[in-house]
């Protein structure tokens, strides 16, 4: 039994990976994105849960170096990444609202925002609506915003300038799949930026 549910599961997220090359126009036009914003403009990343570990991984490979230790930084934020500042906001003012409040913070027309949700927003569940607020906010700065999303895409299919939807309902399918595209746009980046 155990046997065939690795063997399953392998075989199974494999097939989702090994048909991303589907998004290959969508993934350039991705990067490239965040390549013309270099030295100009902020890259915001925001996600839940296992996406904002996806999201946090992202920008630490933004602003660090991916294959190349010679690619200069891009300016990169992490939503998710202040501790004290999400649990004040989400005390005192609610957590659906936080990532809203770092885009009006951070957020400046011109600068991208990239959303990482694995259901992508659902009004009757709530569920990661705080992410679709934040898009919301996005949208009135003049920010363009990119969504990695599975399952039905959700609100933020419809919110984003780009969105790149996973044909999964499986979370952990979908999760691996983004970072797979996040890695793949980071090698895009190397590649024209070095």
């Amino acid at each position: 039994m155990s046997k065939n549910l690795i063997k399953n599961y392998f075989n199974e997220t494999s097939s989702v990976i090994s048909n991303l090359h589907e998004f290959d126009e969508k993934i350039i036009s991705f990067a490239d994105s965040i390549h013309k914003r270099k030295g100009k403009n902020k890259i915001l990343v925001v996600g839940n849960g296992g996406s904002s570990a996806d999201a946090d991984h992202f920008v630490g490979e933004l602003i660090c170096t991916y294959n190349s230790r010679s690619r200069e930084a891009h300016s990169a934020i992490s939503l998710s990444s202040s501790s004290p500042g999400l649990t004040a906001w989400g005390n005192d003012f609610g957590f659906e609202t936080f990532f809203e409040r770092q885009v009006k913070a951070h957020g400046r027309k011109g600068d991208l925002l990239v959303c990482i949700s694995t259901g992508g927003g659902d009004v009757k569940s709530k569920a990661s609506m705080n992410i679709v607020y934040a898009a919301i906010e996005a949208k009135k700065l003049g920010i363009e915003i990119i969504s990695l999303i599975g399952k039905e895409g959700g609100e933020l299919k419809k919110l984003s300038d780009l969105s790149i939807h996973i044909p999964s309902n499986k979370t952990s399918f979908i999760q691996e799949a983004h970072m797979s595209i996040l890695h793949c746009v980071c090698e895009i980046i190397d590649k024209i930026e070095v």
